[in-house]
């Protein structure tokens, strides 16, 4: 489990201040987490329904893998390089999906599924919902993306 991180923003005068503490907003009536609960099941259901889907397309894609033939035209041959280098990627990013979903899948079983990884609040269902591999909530998402664009020029 990654540690928390206490975040830090530089005030004014170039010191680093630490950030404000946020007030986590936590569903309160027993209705609303009996309703959180089955649709983070639902969330459950696509989640492994999204990596039997990887996988059998990745065992089917190992089938299909250009082979590395010695084409006569040096433009056909670049081509063929080209297409299985891309296919490769693809499957280099299928990979890493397939890491966070499970992940994802292990976080709900030890219900620990939808609280920020920053902060510790809870993540909006509605968040989970779009994207269901997500480990932080929406405002530290955004904090960590303007923090990055500060830093890339």
């Amino acid at each position: 489990m990654p540690e928390k991180k206490k975040q830090h923003k530089q005030n004014k005068s170039g010191a680093a201040a630490p950030a404000k503490k946020k007030k986590c907003k936590k569903a309160s009536t027993e209705k609303e987490v009996s309703e959180r609960q089955r649709r983070i099941l639902e969330i459950k259901k696509t989640l492994v329904q999204q990596k039997e889907q990887l996988l059998q397309e990745a065992g089917s894609a190992l089938n299909t893998l250009p082979d590395e033939n010695a084409f006569p035209d040096m433009g056909d041959q670049a081509t063929a390089e080209i297409d299985r280098n891309f296919m490769l990627r693809l499957r280099g990013r299928e990979q890493r999906l397939l890491k966070k979903i499970e992940l994802a899948l292990e976080r709900i079983d030890n219900d620990t599924y939808g609280v920020c990884d920053i902060c510790g609040c809870e993540i909006g269902i509605r968040r989970l919902e779009v994207r269901p591999v997500t480990t932080m909530c929406i405002e530290c998402k955004t904090e960590q993306e303007e923090e990055e664009k500060v830093i890339e020029p």
